[in-house]
């Protein structure tokens, strides 16, 4: 039971700070003098008493009324009714002086006029009642009569008491001759409009009004301004109505005080509104959405990007719209016009606007309940949401618009009210169940679909008016023109003693009566589950589509752990395509699981291993860091299971090859899997005791009962029903107790467990366990707390192995990119890092180790103190996971210190050999044999796809720099594809655009570049390359200084690949230092000898000419040319750097340049 009204204020005009005919407010009398105990006072009720602040008048006005809505701290409403008239005031004459030379005297007028509020400020939103009881008030005084404003005032405040949502229509006076009546919705959760969302459709049209839903709901600012504060109120509530189930949970302020305008420069989103004669003053606003009510006009600032519902639900959510307010337009374009259709009237055209917006959320979230993860039961529900499944099932990762309502406060409002699977259920509920099917059947059949909305409508009429028995009230009004008269006394000082004692004996008198009192609220029950999160898209479909990849991958994974390498490596490549697929990364995940429980062997051979690792960095790199399919979530388990022996006591597991990762530093991510496996254990905890009781009661059951067990059974793990509310059920034969063994206990999920744990707490008349005592409770809390607790311990020590790199001294990635090197020493294990261990002779610093173990154990401190204090762990608990989590670092970084030294010792990467391009006359190669992958660059041609033909991108090769050229040249990184050579290059003069682009994982060669260059060239050509690991960085960053230098020549002769032009200095043949002082020793002494014994010698042109053109010089001036090429590294691994084209064109090439430079 609620007061009609908690306090009533009188509050004038302040003529001791006037200035220039303004001033301020103050309260004048309130009622009751002492604030109520469950409702305390709002100070400042004058500022919202005159919004556009306190002036004299110079005419009389008419009475205005108006609603302002003022939230308390606890985030409650208090609706503000005020009923303003205005008083004469005697004002005496005053000289008023001007700054100007030629000041002049102005007499200010005598008579002027001064405002006067009478407000109400009640928790209940009868805006109408309220309206009545002021006019009650003002008229008794205005016209002078017997009954005293007293006792109307005393009546209000004590005497009448409202039953909550669901009572009976109440039926009362205040003693001022009228009769009225209020009568409250059926539900509470469901907001009362009237006729305000059809007004806003009428002033804004449906346009507007659907750009303005989408920026309130999406955490935008808002701002209304109009010329009646009346206007902006019920504006103001019915967009916030649109948002039902939702509820506004930021800054609301539908009147905002003129003096308090400096409100809308908060950085926080708000709905508020101000009169249109502060129009000019919010012009100013950058990131506001100014709404004009009175135009029926938007503004929307150029900074503002508004997100927009997602297209085909918008589509029907506007054919609804405009069959409801305009139904002719449907049938405008008709040769022959039909009868015009009826339009509903203003109250029900209100409803179906409401109802098209209800059908709108329930669209938006099917599947949500899929999504609730249960965390506790005991002592209340804890209910988390996966954000990062509901998108990912929809489809909807990259959505701005249901993204931000996910993320926004009224969404998590929503998740705690809502997520309980025991409550009282309303109107979205019954629609959001059954919403799926409706759609199927108007897709069947259009027209259904204003009929659905109709009927609908109808329940929401239903709920604001639920008494269908018409009832005349009668509010007596002064006569037409009373507030004119010339002679009207002044508003009297209220006896507040005369009040006071009315309203403790309304009080008293209330207080005796029961009647009201037993109002029956709504009874909780089940919610329905709905529509499951699998049946958002089409899954049967996706597999029939995947069906032959996810044979494929099955038969990849089937060679790989039977040791059949060669067969595997065949297929390999076709798998790591399958995998960009959803469902082949899922299958991938189920067929790893599957081996290890039919096989239980996770030791790997080295390649068996390789190979898997190979898989799953595909299968991670495919996924967001968001996890929205489930794919790491399905992982983890994997790679804490399968390893590899090193040697004897070294045994390295696969998590230390996928730490290249962005999701591995997501928080959102390591919460949400926390969650759904605590979520898991919670059902594992309760499932036994659920099954034991009902074991009995199937033994309890009699041959003459109605229903058999496994219809109760069948009835009970139904979607949204208690074995109580489930009416039809199929027959079968009777089952004995016996029979439980072949229940699936995953067909019961937790939400369902849960749901008959809370009904333990109510007297319903049909459940399956009786009530448990305080001790049992008390124990099934601390087997929750327990749970939890060791779930946080197993999740800690999973994010010390996921975060801790197996090169300790490397500092760890970003949390959300990846950056860094990553070496290998095998084509799949890319996360091992090759620097020394962390033993006193590596030669790093200790102090670096240690920063990178506190990095780590922050990361994993901050998961701890947001997951366990929300899931009700002890403070002791929690005190002994932080005083454990540093140990386990340390002790981690010490283990993986053997890993890494045993790793290095794997055999070194067998690379493709560097394919040197053949060269034009007269150009040099300036820098070569840098080992790049050419990348896809957004072009289809050599990806094999809708155009066909072998995949030849991406490739393996290098990049030269030559004086005219860039010029790539390499193999397909598919094997199988073709064995075409490719070849991309394009003059350095026509370089216009280098962009340096982020890090990527290639997952054909199952490494991570780093360093990625995008070259665009004015020719129509472009070059996307990604650095080898073994190209440093300051390799790369002289190749782009030198291609800079040599685009931009200092001549116009130097940009092509001639030399007959200009003299090109030639580089001196010069063999190895230590050959050449030898051949010089031996010659001389040779010759020498020959001389005196009298040899003929040869002649010097010919042994000069002979040694020009001799193979060995060729092969010679071969390796200084292409000397730039090679590396160190290169000549350890044993890769050959020339092929006999190459050979021929560079013997070639210098035979000409020796022609061309000929003397």
């Amino acid at each position: 039971m609620f007061r009609l009204a908690d306090y009533f204020i009188v509050a004038g005009y302040d003529h001791d700070k006037e200035q220039n005919g303004t001033s301020s407010g103050k309260i004048l009398q309130r009622f009751p003098e002492k604030d109520w105990d469950n409702c305390p006072f709002t100070l400042g009720i004058e500022l919202f008493g005159q919004p556009a602040g306190w002036c004299l008048s110079t005419t009389r006005q008419p009475p205005t009324f108006f609603v302002s809505v003022l939230t308390d701290i606890d985030a409650d409403r208090h609706y503000c009714a005020c009923l303003t008239f205005y008083e004469t005031v005697a004002m005496s004459s005053s000289r008023v002086d001007d700054d100007d030379e030629d000041s002049t005297v102005a007499l200010r007028q005598s008579t002027m006029y001064a405002p006067k509020s009478l407000v109400l400020i009640s928790r209940l939103c009868y805006f109408e009642t309220f309206r009545n009881c002021l006019s009650l008030i003002y008229t008794v005084f205005i016209e002078n009569q017997q009954c005293g404003v007293e006792t109307l005032i005393g009546n209000i405040l004590g005497c009448i008491l409202i039953p909550g949502p669901g009572g009976p229509q109440v039926r009362f006076t205040i003693g001022a001759g009228d009769r009225q009546a209020i009568q409250p919705p059926l539900s509470s959760t469901i907001p009362v409009t009237g006729t305000g969302v059809a007004m806003l459709f009428k002033q804004l049209g449906i346009r507007n009004v659907l750009e303005l839903f989408s920026a309130a709901i999406t955490d935008h600012k808002v701002l209304f301004h109009s010329q009646s504060f009346l206007r902006l109120t019920e504006a103001s509530q019915s967009l916030a109505a649109l948002m039902y189930p939702l509820k506004y949970s930021y800054v609301y302020i539908p009147l905002l005080p003129q003096s308090l305008s400096e409100v809308l420069c908060t950085p926080t989103p708000f709905m508020a509104g101000v009169h249109s004669s502060m129009k000019n003053e919010i012009n100013d606003l950058l990131d506001v959405i100014i709404v004009d009510l009175d135009g029926g006009s938007i503004y929307l600032p150029e900074c503002v990007i508004l997100p927009h519902i997602p297209d085909p639900i918008l589509s029907r959510v506007y054919t609804a719209l405009t069959m409801i307010l305009d139904p002719d337009l449907m049938m405008a374009d008709y040769a022959f016009q039909p009868p015009p259709l009826k339009v509903s009237n203003l109250v029900m055209q209100d409803k179906e606007i409401r109802a098209v917006f209800i059908r709108l959320w329930a669209e938006l979230f099917t599947g949500y309940r899929s999504c609730l993860t249960l965390i506790r039961i005991h002592p209340e529900p804890y209910i988390t949401f996966h954000k990062a499944k509901f998108l990912g099932h929809h489809n909807l990762m990259e959505d701005d618009f249901l993204t931000r309502i996910l993320d926004g406060m009224g969404f998590g409002s929503f998740v705690s009210e809502r997520g309980p699977p025991f409550r009282s259920c309303d109107i979205f509920d019954e629609v959001y169940a059954s919403l799926p099917e409706v759609l199927k059947d108007e897709r069947a059949n259009p027209d259904k679909m204003i009929e659905n909305i109709r009927e609908l409508a109808t329940q929401l009429f239903i709920n604001e008016n639920p008494n269908t028995q018409p009832y005349a009230q009668k509010i007596p009004r002064p006569p037409e023109g009373a507030y004119s008269r010339i002679h009207q006394p002044s508003f009297p000082i209220i006896d507040w003693i005369h009040v006071q004692e009315i309203i403790d004996e309304g009080l008293e008198k209330t207080s005796s009566k029961t009647k009201l009192s037993q109002v029956r609220s709504q009874q909780p029950r089940i919610v329905p589950i709905g529509p499951h999160i699998m049946a958002v898209s089409e899954k049967m479909q996706l597999l029939n589509n995947n069906a032959r990849r996810l044979e494929v991958l099955r038969n990849c994974c089937t060679f790989i752990f039977d040791n059949r390498i060669a067969d595997a490596r065949k297929i390999f490549p076709a798998v790591l395509r399958a995998l960009k697929s959803k469902v082949s990364r899922l299958a991938l995940t189920q067929e790893l699981s599957e081996h290890i429980k039919q096989h239980n062997r996770a030791m790997l051979e080295h390649q068996q291993f390789d190979l898997v690792v190979r898989l799953i960095n595909s299968a991670l790199q495919n996924d967001s860091s968001m996890d929205e399919n489930g794919i790491a979530a399905n992982i983890l388990p994997l790679v804490t299971t399968f390893c590899r022996k090193l040697c004897t006591g070294v045994i390295q597991f696969m998590y230390t090859c996928i730490q290249e990762h962005a999701v591995w530093g997501n928080v959102q991510f390591w919460q949400a899997t926390f969650y759904q496996d605590v979520e898991q254990q919670i059902q594992k905890l309760y499932l036994p005791q659920y099954e034991k009781q009902m074991a009995i009661e199937m033994d309890s059951k009699t041959p003459t009962s109605e229903k058999s067990d496994s219809d109760l059974m069948s009835s009970w793990t139904s979607s949204g029903r208690s074995p109580a509310s489930s009416s039809q059920t199929s027959p079968s034969k009777r089952q004995s107790a016996g029979s439980l063994q072949h229940v699936r206990t995953q067909d019961i999920s937790a939400l369902e467990i849960a749901a008959e744990q809370m009904a333990k707490q109510y007297s319903l008349e049909l459940r399956i366990w009786p009530n448990v005592e305080d001790s049992g409770k008390e124990e099934m809390m601390s087997n929750e707390e327990s749970t939890v607790f060791s779930q946080a311990i197993h999740y800690a020590n999973r994010m010390v192995y996921l975060r801790v790199p197996l090169d300790a001294a490397k500092s760890l990635k970003n949390s959300f990119s990846v950056e860094g090197e990553s070496t290998s020493n095998s084509n799949v294990t890319n996360s091992i890092a090759e620097s020394d261990s962390l033993d006193a002779e590596s030669g790093f610093d200790e102090q670096e180790v240690s920063d990178i173990g506190n990095n780590v154990v922050k990361f994993v401190m901050k998961f701890v103190d947001k997951v366990c204090p929300d899931s009700g762990v002890t403070p002791d608990h929690i005190r002994s996971l932080h005083t454990m989590i540093p140990g386990v670092v340390a002790m981690h970084i010490e283990t993986l210190e053997a890993v890494h030294r045993e790793s290095k010792r794997l055999p070194p990467i067998q690379k493709p050999k560097i394919l040197t391009p053949a060269l034009l006359p007269s150009e040099e190669v300036k820098m070569g044999g840098l080992r790049v992958y050419l990348l896809p660059d957004g072009r289809e041609d050599g990806l094999g796809g809708n155009l066909g033909g072998p995949v030849l991108i991406p490739a393996e090769g290098a990049i030269f720099v030559t004086n005219y050229r860039i010029v790539f040249k390499g193999l397909p990184c598919d094997p199988l594809a073709c064995e075409q050579i490719i070849i991309r290059s394009f003059p350095l003069s026509t370089l216009m655009k280098e962009k340096k682009l982020s890090s990527m994982y290639l997952a054909q060669v199952d490494q991570y570049l780093q360093d990625i260059l995008q070259l665009r060239s004015n020719t129509f050509q472009l070059m996307k390359v990604g650095f080898d690991e073994e190209v440093g960085n300051e390799n790369v960053e002289a190749f782009r200084k030198l291609v800079h230098k040599l685009g931009s020549p200092l001549t116009l002769f130097e940009t092509f690949a001639f030399a007959s032009q200009h003299d090109t200095p030639t580089t001196p043949i010069k063999g190895h230092k230590k050959d050449k002082t030898l051949k010089s020793f031996t010659k001389k002494t040779l010759m020498r000898t020959a001389k005196k014994v009298g040899i003929k010698q040869k002649h010097p042109s010919t042994s000069k000419l002979k040694q020009k053109y001799s193979p060995s010089s060729t092969t010679s001036l071969r390796r200084n040319i292409g000397g730039a090429g090679g590396s160190d590294s290169e000549s350890e691994r044993g890769s050959v750097m020339f092929d006999d084209d190459a050979m021929s064109s560079k013997s070639v090439y210098r035979v000409s340049m020796g022609t061309l430079q000929e003397p």
